[in-house]
C-alpha cells in the first residue's frame, strides 16, 4: 500500500472545494454533514497533530454559520470544509476500514489544510479563548 504524498492531498483538497461552497450554501445540510463528522470523530483513534484538529475546525465553522465568527476568509471555510469532506468520505486513498493506516491519507489531506489556513485557525482559537466560547 502506497502513502498518499503531499501533493497528491493537495489536490485531493482543491477537488473538494466546490462541493464545500455548496455545503457552506446550505445551512440545513451542512448542520448535517456536521453531526457526521463529529460523530465519526468519536469513533477514531487521533492520527497525529492534523486529525485533533479537526474539532476545533468543526467549531470554527459553527461558529461562522452561527455568525459568530465571521473575520476570517472565505477561502479558509472552504477548504477546512473541503478537508471535512474528504475525512467523511466512505472510499477514499486508502480505505477507513484497514486498522492504523486507514487514516493516514485523511490525516494527510487535513494537514495539507491546515498548511493553507493554520494561521486562520490559531486566530480562531485566540478569539474562542478570549470570548469565553465552547462551541
Amino acid at each position: 500500500m502506497r502513502k498518499i504524498s503531499e501533493e497528491e492531498a493537495k489536490e485531493k483538497l482543491e477537488e473538494g472545494y466546490e462541493e464545500a461552497e455548496k455545503l457552506l450554501n446550505d445551512k440545513d445540510k451542512l448542520e448535517e454533514f456536521l453531526q457526521k463528522l463529529e460523530k465519526k470523530l468519536e469513533t477514531i483513534p487521533k492520527v497525529g497533530n492534523a486529525l485533533s484538529a479537526l474539532p476545533t475546525m468543526v467549531s470554527l465553522i459553527k461558529s461562522y454559520i452561527k455568525k459568530e465568527y465571521t473575520e476570517i476568509p472565505l477561502g479558509t471555510i472552504i477548504a477546512i470544509i473541503s478537508a471535512a469532506i474528504y475525512f467523511l468520505a466512505p472510499v477514499d486513498f486508502i480505505p477507513d476500514i484497514i486498522p492504523g493506516a486507514g487514516y493516514i491519507d485523511d490525516a494527510t489531506v487535513v494537514a495539507a489544510c491546515l498548511k493553507l489556513v493554520g494561521n486562520d485557525i490559531e486566530e480562531y482559537k485566540k478569539w474562542r479563548d478570549e470570548n469565553n466560547k465552547n462551541i
